[in-house]
């Protein structure tokens, strides 16, 4: 099967508002994220190599390294999030005839389940350093794509946030409290002061237009 990344984008669309359960707002977040990335990339690339910019060269071009690591793991992650999420469903339709495969249903369900709270947590953690990648470009990039910095890091914050929702409803199934309150623990030390950032990126952007 050819896999959504290359897809065309109205293809990916269709399928996204279809009834098939795949792909949802996981892979969404995901390719959110991915698109956010890309922005970075683009102001980069459209402020290396001109004069007015030559001060900072070197430090867009460690950024375009970055954010195009970022890109590439956040589009495989579209992929990565279908896939757990197909493995979970697959669970869920286990025998649950006998008392032994009830438990062994459970079992199986309660393992997937922290792969399904652990793709988006880390998904959540790439977009997180998406919007960093975006605030430099925001502050260093050429004032002819000063906007799109800002549409990065606008886009790179609603996939988080919306990745951290995808956390927060697999953690709630999980029955190992432990493992779900870690998992939960490490996305608020991600989204603190996110917020905060975001804003004053947003503000940046605006005094820059």
């Amino acid at each position: 099967m050819t896999e959504i990344k290359d897809n065309a984008i109205q293809n990916y669309l269709d399928t996204l508002a279809s009834k098939n359960a795949t792909p949802g707002g996981g892979s969404a977040a995901a390719l959110m994220g991915a698109q956010a990335a890309a922005l970075v990339s683009m102001v980069c690339n459209l402020t290396i190599g001109k004069p007015k910019y030559a001060e900072v060269e070197t430090d867009m071009q460690a950024l375009l390294e970055k954010s195009e690591r970022l890109r590439e793991e956040l589009t495989d992650m579209i992929k990565a999030d279908v896939d757990v999420f197909n493995r979970l469903m697959a669970t869920y339709g286990l025998p649950k005839e006998t008392n032994e495969e009830k438990e062994a249903r459970s079992a199986a369900i309660q393992a997937v389940l922290k792969d399904a709270t652990q793709v988006p947590l880390d998904c959540a953690k790439a977009c997180a350093e998406v919007i960093k990648l975006s605030q430099i470009a925001a502050e260093k990039g050429s004032t002819a794509v000063i906007s799109d910095a800002g549409v990065g890091i606008m886009s790179g914050y609603a996939a988080l946030k919306s990745a951290a929702l995808n956390v927060y409803i697999n953690a709630a199934s999980l029955k190992d409290k432990e493992f779900a309150a870690q998992k939960l623990a490490e996305l608020e030390a991600v989204l603190d002061g996110v917020e905060t950032d975001v804003q004053h990126c947003y503000e940046l952007v605006k005094s820059r237009l």
